[in-house]
């Protein structure tokens, strides 16, 4: 079964003694700054060395430095991962959600493409203008205004990056079939209709 998946993989992990010199320095800035090889969406991005080098940056930002509670921002990225259907983000950040106090249950409905009927009001907010953000291309003023008025101007922003950022990650592994680590938690199951 793995290698069905590898060779389903259009742009797999490169073999260090065939990167270019930018794509080397770019390797080595990733693997120095988050303490871990190039993984998941980094691995396509490195064909394009300057792009993964930015690309880690903002999600480095809008994963810790956020305006945002991590609870919040992980449940985003769920619902990201859904709209895009993209395991591989469901797979690193269900678990990483769950930790940061998303219930099983509210995670679980947004899996099965489900509004959850157990979220805090907090994540409510978030579902809102997530949703909102995906399916309209836009925010309601009334959903805007809740954001603002919970996170401020900031945590508006921040959202929108965090929905964005990871909107362009699920299209990048979507494109290069990036192959779901193993092990990975909660498959995320084909939507019906």
């Amino acid at each position: 079964m793995a290698s069905e998946k590898t060779s389903a993989e259009r742009m797999p992990a490169l073999p260090a003694d065939g990167l270019t010199e930018a794509q080397a320095a770019a390797a080595a800035a990733f693997e120095a700054e988050r303490g871990v090889p190039v993984f998941g969406p980094f691995v396509p991005l490195l064909r394009s060395p300057e792009l993964m080098l930015c690309a880690s940056r903002m999600g480095l930002y809008l994963r810790y430095g956020s305006a945002l509670p991590l609870r919040i921002s992980e449940f985003a990225i769920l619902i990201v991962a859904r709209d895009w259907s993209q395991p591989v983000e469901w797979a690193i950040h269900h678990p990483i959600a769950l930790k940061a106090g998303v219930a099983p249950e509210t995670a679980q409905a947004v899996a099965e493409g489900r509004r959850p009927d157990t979220m805090s009001a907090d994540e409510a907010l978030a579902y809102a203008f997530s949703t909102e953000l995906m399916r309209n291309r836009a925010v309601s003023d009334a959903t805007y205004a809740a954001v603002v008025a919970r996170f401020g101007e900031q945590g508006a922003i921040d959202l929108t990056g965090i929905n964005g950022y990871y909107a362009l990650l699920a299209m990048t592994m979507n494109v290069a079939r990036t192959a779901v680590p193993e092990g990975g938690s909660a498959p995320l199951p084909p939507l019906v209709g």
